[in-house]
């Protein structure tokens, strides 16, 4: 009896396992899919209920919107900014709270945890303000500078969540040996963080190319892509946009693709090393 109630039990826990999968992924990725489909709809609103017939148009839309392609260039311009500035940045701050043992590293750590907690709007206009009173208008070097303050924080938590688990024994080992500071970072540390670094470069591209409030609060006259995309929310959009999520979708699957073959690739190098 027990058996039976059990295999009737595993079933049951199987079949809600598979609904929840099923869910789950729909929820995932059916709105990408409309998203898609409308894009290739030749209606002039973004729908897939309104079918009006196949078309590549919104392509040739999308080719000749220079705002749009302006936005995603500016956009560019202010990841790169960010990475360039937060990198160092969250290094740093990872270095002070987990190598300097100290009584007030608590506090140092909630001070420097405390933009993620901070509104976008409110660093957006502290930091257009700031630089203001000192002669820098709004524009790319502001937003990047509003976003950094922030993302700064995740890039530190990344480096401090690796640090943890070095074996700084390997450092005291080689200054000991006679290495100086910059040879045990650059030969022992730097090795140990690549990971975290090229992870921790590409979450801070990613968290500065999507961000809306704290942009456009400190971009001034400039635009981004999310900005521009925002701003004509108001107006109504075009399937042209839905045209940008075709692009970055196909690049998103591409990059995942090329990435999964040469880490096996890799991994079969170093099988055969090993073997």
């Amino acid at each position: 009896m027990s058996h039976v109630s059990s295999s009737a039990f595993g079933r049951s826990s199987q079949i809600i396992l598979n609904v929840y999968l099923v869910i789950f992924f729909a929820y995932m990725f059916l709105p990408l899919i409309l998203m898609v489909v409308a894009g290739f709809n030749d209606f002039d609103t973004p729908s897939v209920t309104t079918w009006k017939g196949f078309t590549w148009k919104w392509f040739g839309v999308l080719a000749q919107d220079t705002r749009m392609w302006t936005g995603l260039i500016n956009s560019i311009m202010i990841a790169v900014g960010v990475i360039l500035v937060s990198m160092p940045l969250g290094l740093a701050g990872a270095f002070m709270i987990t190598r300097f043992q100290s009584r007030f590293n608590g506090l140092l750590y909630g001070v420097m945890v405390s933009p993620l907690l901070t509104p976008g709007i409110i660093l957006g206009i502290s930091t257009l303000i700031f630089w203001r009173e000192g002669g820098v208008s709004g524009g790319l070097f502001t937003a990047a500078v509003a976003q950094a303050t922030y993302i700064s924080s995740y890039t530190m938590l990344m480096f401090m969540a690796r640090l943890k688990r070095q074996d700084v024994t390997l450092e005291e080992a080689a200054l000991d040996l006679g290495a100086s500071h910059t040879q045990v970072f650059r030969r022992i540390t730097m090795p140990f963080l690549k990971p975290t670094i090229l992870t921790a470069s590409v979450i801070a591209f990613l968290q500065s190319f999507e961000n809306y409030n704290t942009t456009i609060f400190s971009i001034g006259g400039s635009h981004t892509l999310v900005t521009e995309i925002g701003s004509r929310m108001r107006f109504g959009l075009t399937p042209a946009v839905n045209v940008i999520g075709i692009i970055f979708v196909v690049l998103t699957v591409t990059f995942a693709t090329i990435y999964v073959i040469f880490r096996e690739r890799e991994k079969k190098r170093a099988a055969a090393v090993a073997g």
